[in-house]
């Protein structure tokens, strides 16, 4: 049976087979290979993944074609940037409790400071938020929120880069972006405000779509999946048909797995082998795993501003399955590092 009638059958019993690209990179492409989002990774086999079965290895040449178009079609320009090389997003927290650099950067004139700190050092975005949506963080009141990122947000339009609104709630996104955001990251999918997506329609904007559980003061407490990995994909499968019936465009979301979002260090690391899974959504895929909490358990590293270096081997451990953003706190290190990463590889991406 072909992989697409298979395929086909799974539908007609309520299952699903799940399609992996195995992603390598490097110059020595196979002729038969296939690449991933026209980018700088390729693949020549396929894991086939089914809840409840042991996974398989197929040749690329059995992928059912709507699966092939979507993990190998071009990814579209977001905010006017191309997605043909690693993109670096970095970080702004304009606010008093965020888990590595809370109440460094909350006043606008330090935040603005820093977002054309971080241009020069070599971000290619920048995404400024006004709550902390660390474990056992707060909501904090809508006012607030757009007084602590609306300004920065202004203040940065000249930096030369696209910037980017961290909200899960609508009046804040429509403030940051009458301010000249141009792309919203709701780590909430649009759970959390159900007027999110009609601001992100409105507006014709990039949307990133973060898979998370819960509510970030109760995320953490004993989270339980039935296979992370595929549960995280169907979460993320359902927002983006969810988006696309809403009238925004599947080529202007971005998706985001979510690391240290409802996950314990199990899950996080399950998402991290197969993060070339999502490249089956047909999106751009956006890792934020920065001086999170697993790499100082992994490590040894109490102290979050020191997980620099554990932080710089997860992005690239990323891009090297063809992920096409990674939001960090360390712009100039993490550029320093892709670099190498390209040369040291024979990589040739633009």
């Amino acid at each position: 049976m072909s992989l697409a009638k298979a395929q086909a059958l799974s539908d007609s019993r309520g299952m699903s087979l799940y399609f992996r690209p195995v992603s390598q990179f490097g110059p020595a492409r196979p002729a038969q290979a296939e690449r991933i989002a026209q980018g700088w990774c390729w693949f020549s086999e396929v894991e086939v993944l089914e809840r409840g079965r042991a996974p398989r290895i197929v040749p690329a040449s059995a992928l059912p074609d709507e699966v092939r178009a979507r993990i190998c079609a071009p990814r579209a320009a977001l905010a006017g940037l191309t997605l043909s090389a690693p993109r670096i997003m970095g970080i702004v927290n304009a606010t008093p409790d965020s888990f590595s650099d809370g109440g460094v950067f909350n006043a606008p004139e330090k935040a603005g400071a820093r977002v054309r700190e971080m241009v020069a050092q070599g971000a290619d975005i920048i995404d400024i938020g006004g709550e902390s949506t660390r474990p056992g963080a707060q909501t904090v009141p809508v006012a607030e929120e757009i007084a602590r990122s609306a300004p920065v947000v202004r203040a940065a339009c000249d930096a030369g880069v696209p910037l980017s609104i961290d909200t899960r709630k609508a009046p804040v996104a429509a403030a940051a972006l009458a301010a000249g955001a141009t792309m919203v990251n709701d780590v909430s999918a649009f759970n959390y405000d159900p007027q999110m997506i009609d601001v992100v329609a409105k507006n014709d904007v990039p949307v990133c779509l973060m898979h998370s559980r819960s509510d970030p003061r109760t995320m953490q407490d004993n989270p339980v999946y039935d296979d992370v990995l595929l549960d995280v994909f169907d979460h993320l499968r359902a927002r983006l048909d969810l988006a696309e019936r809403a009238g925004i465009a599947r080529e202007r979301i971005i998706v985001d797995p979510g690391i240290g979002f409802g996950k314990t260090l199990e899950h996080n690391l399950a998402l991290l082998r197969r993060l070339d899974l999502f490249h089956a959504l047909g999106c751009a895929v956006l890792l934020g795993a920065s001086r999170k909490r697993f790499i100082g358990t992994l490590s040894g590293e109490e102290v979050a501003e020191r997980r620099v270096a554990g932080s710089l081997g997860v992005a690239l451990a990323a891009l090297g399955k063809g992920v096409q953003i990674v939001r960090v706190h360390d712009v100039r290190e993490t550029r320093q590092a892709v670099a190498l990463w390209h040369a040291a590889s024979g990589l040739c991406v633009t």
